[in-house]
C-alpha cells in the first residue's frame, strides 16, 4: 500500500479530534465558574490536562516506533472519547479535573500523527507535512469553538434537549456545558472510527525490541533527558528550550485570554469562542496554503524567527486591545506568528533525529510542549489573579528568548 495514501487519513484523524477538543477549550473557565474556580484554580485546570500528556507523549511517541503508529491513535482517540463523556457529566470541580486528566492521557495521537507524516514525506516537503497537520489544528480551532458557540445558544440547547432521554434532559438544562461534551465524545469517536477503517501503518513491523526502551523515555526519567542532549549537537536541546517557550507563551492564553475577555471587556462565552475562530482561520491559511511557498523562498530557520517575533509582539499587545477590532487585529499578529513558528520547529527537530528515532523525538518534542502547557495555563491564571495585564506583558517576555536563541547561534547551525 502507498503510504502517502495515509496523509489524507492522518490529516482528518487530527482533524475531527481536534474540533472536539476546540469545543471544549474556551468553555473551560465558565464551566469551572459554576464551581466558584478561582483564576489559579482555572490555570490548573488547563494544565492537568497538559501535566497528564506531559507524563505519557514521550512514550506514545517510542511505543508508536515500536508497535506502529496506528494501535497508538486507535487507542488515545478511543481514549479521548470516554474523557468527553466525563467532561459532560462532571457536576463537581473534581470530576471535571478528572476528565481533563484522562484526556491528557489519552493525548498521544498528536507526537504519532507527526510521526507518521515523517514516516511518508521527504526532507524536502516534511515542512509541508508538518504544516498539514498545523492546518488541522487551525481548522479544529476555529471550528471547535465556532461549534462551541452555535451549541451554547438557547435554541440549539432546546432542540438537542428534545431528542435525549428524559433523565438525561433534566441534567442538560442544569448544565448547558454538557452538550458541548457529548459532541467532542462523538468527534473523536468519528476519529478512532478513521483510524480504525482507513489509516495505513507508516512503520514496517520488525523486531518488536526491548520494552525497556519505553521506560527509558518516562519524562521524569533520565533516558528521556539523555534523548535531548546526548547527541553532539548542542542546536537540539535549543530548539527543545524554544519549544518550551513557545507552548508556554501560547498555553497562558487558555486561562487569561478567556479571564480577561470576561473581566475587561466584558465578553460572553460565544464571543471568546469568536475569537478563537479567528486565530484558527488564521492557521488554516498560512500553516495549510502558505507555508509551502513560503518555505521555498526563506529558509525554515527564517521563518521560525520570523514567527516568534509576530508571536511576542501580539501577545505583548493585547492588553492594550479597547475593542473588538483592536483585539481582532492584536491576536491575528499573534496568530500569524503561531503558524509560522509551529511546522517550522516540527520540521528541524525532525531533520535532526534520526530516521528511526522520528517518533522518539516527536514524542519529545510533544513532550516539551506539554510541559509549557503544565506551566502556562497556572502561570496566567495566578499572574491575571495579580494583574489583568500582568500575564501578557510577562509571557511575551518568556518568548522572546527564542528570538535571542535563534540569534545567539550561528545560522548555519539552525537548518
Amino acid at each position: 500500500m502507498n503510504k502517502k495514501a495515509g496523509l489524507p487519513a492522518v490529516f482528518l484523524v487530527v482533524l475531527v479530534d481536534l474540533i472536539g477538543f476546540g469545543i471544549v477549550l474556551p468553555l473551560l473557565p465558565f464551566y469551572a465558574s459554576q464551581f466558584n474556580a478561582s483564576p489559579l484554580m482555572i490555570g490548573l485546570l488547563y494544565s492537568v490536562y497538559s501535566f497528564s500528556q506531559l507524563l505519557f507523549s514521550p512514550i506514545w511517541g517510542a511505543w508508536s516506533d515500536k508497535i506502529g503508529r496506528r494501535p497508538v491513535m486507535l487507542l488515545s482517540t478511543f481514549g479521548s472519547t470516554l474523557s468527553y463523556i466525563l467532561f459532560a457529566f462532571s457536576h463537581t470541580l473534581p470530576i471535571l479535573f478528572l476528565s481533563r486528566m484522562l484526556a491528557g492521557v489519552m493525548g498521544g495521537n498528536i507526537a504519532a500523527a507527526q510521526a507518521y507524516v515523517a514516516d511518508v514525506t521527504t526532507p524536502e516537503n516534511r515542512a509541508k507535512g508538518m504544516g498539514m497537520i498545523g492546518a488541522a489544528f487551525g481548522i479544529g480551532f476555529a471550528l471547535g469553538p465556532a461549534i462551541s458557540s452555535f451549541l451554547l445558544l438557547p435554541a440549539t440547547q432546546e432542540r438537542l434537549q428534545a431528542i435525549m432521554p428524559a433523565n438525561i434532559q433534566q441534567y442538560l438544562s442544569e448544565n448547558p456545558f454538557s452538550v458541548a461534551g457529548l459532541v467532542a465524545a462523538v468527534m473523536s469517536l468519528s476519529s478512532f472510527l478513521l483510524v480504525a477503517f482507513f489509516l495505513p501503518e507508516s512503520v514496517s513491523m520488525m523486531n518488536p525490541g526491548d520494552a525497556s526502551r519505553v521506560k527509558k523515555n518516562w519524562v521524569f526519567s533520565k533516558g528521556f533527558w539523555q534523548s535531548i542532549f546526548s547527541k553532539n549537537d548542542r542546536t537540539i536541546p535549543l530548539l527543545y528550550l524554544s519549544m518550551l517557550l513557545i507552548s508556554i507563551g501560547h498555553s497562558s492564553l487558555y486561562s487569561s485570554f478567556p479571564l480577561f475577555c470576561k473581566k475587561v471587556l466584558e465578553f460572553k462565552p460565544n464571543q471568546v469562542g469568536i475569537q478563537f475562530l479567528i486565530m484558527g482561520v488564521i492557521a488554516i491559511f498560512v500553516q495549510g496554503g502558505f507555508i509551502r511557498p513560503l518555505v521555498k523562498i526563506f529558509k525554515e530557520r527564517s521563518l521560525f524567527v520570523t514567527g516568534n517575533i509576530l508571536m511576542t509582539t501580539g501577545i505583548f499587545l493585547i492588553p492594550f486591545a479597547h475593542s473588538v477590532l483592536s483585539l481582532s487585529i492584536f491576536l491575528s499578529i499573534l496568530a500569524i506568528g503561531a503558524s509560522l513558528n509551529g511546522p517550522t520547529l516540527s520540521s528541524l527537530v525532525s531533520k535532526k533525529a534520526g530516521r528511526d528515532e522520528t517518533g522518539l523525538a516527536m514524542g519529545n518534542l510533544q513532550g516539551m510542549a506539554a510541559l509549557g502547557r503544565v506551566i502556562g495555563p497556572s502561570w496566567g491564571g495566578w499572574l491575571f489573579g495579580l494583574n489583568s495585564r500582568a500575564p501578557f506583558f510577562a509571557t511575551s517576555f518568556l518568548v522572546s528568548i527564542t528570538i535571542l536563541i535563534y540569534f545567539t547561534q550561528k545560522t548555519t547551525e539552525i537548518s
